[in-house]
């Protein structure tokens, strides 16, 4: 069952890249303080997430924050190498937290998974934006088909 307004976060590990390496880092903890903004996408590099979800927000971070958006987040089921490697090329620097949830477990825990194994892709995100208040959801858009629409940094901002 997908996680629904009102409820809290799943606190699961999930990687950072730090300077050393990868870093695990729990959910709880990154998305639980504040207003948090968390979009996940089905998968680093992919053709609608580097052209039109991730590069959204990186171009909005500072409006968001204006709105009192303390962290922005972007979660995919990917390893924390490919999620720095993407953040690079994105020019996304400190703008957003980037975290890699390689064995999908708080996608699963979010309830939010996608199968997408015909495509020889294994299980991913589905694509999807939450507005999130000291750990608990308080708006939750899940693209109901392919493309970026109800979970685009616009569409959070309009919300917010």
């Amino acid at each position: 069952m997908a996680i629904a307004v009102g409820d809290r976060v799943p606190d699961v590990e999930v990687k950072t890249m730090g300077p050393e390496g990868p870093v695990s880092v729990r959910t709880g903890d990154v998305l639980g303080a504040g207003r948090v903004v968390l979009f996940a996408v089905p998968g680093a590099f992919t053709p609608g997430c580097s052209k039109i979800h991730l590069p959204g927000y990186v171009a909005h971070a500072g409006e968001l924050r204006a709105r009192g958006v303390g962290t922005i987040a972007c979660v995919s089921v990917n390893d924390p190498w490919v999620m720095q490697a993407w953040a690079d090329a994105q020019g996304v620097g400190d703008a957003i937290v980037m975290l890699a949830d390689g064995n999908a477990e708080f996608t699963r825990a979010m309830g939010l998974e996608w199968d997408a194994s015909g495509a020889g892709l294994g299980v991913r995100s589905k694509r999807y934006a939450a507005v999130l208040d000291e750990g608990v959801v308080i708006s939750l858009e899940v693209e109901p088909k392919a493309g970026v629409d109800v979970s685009s940094c616009e569409s959070v901002l309009a919300r917010l």
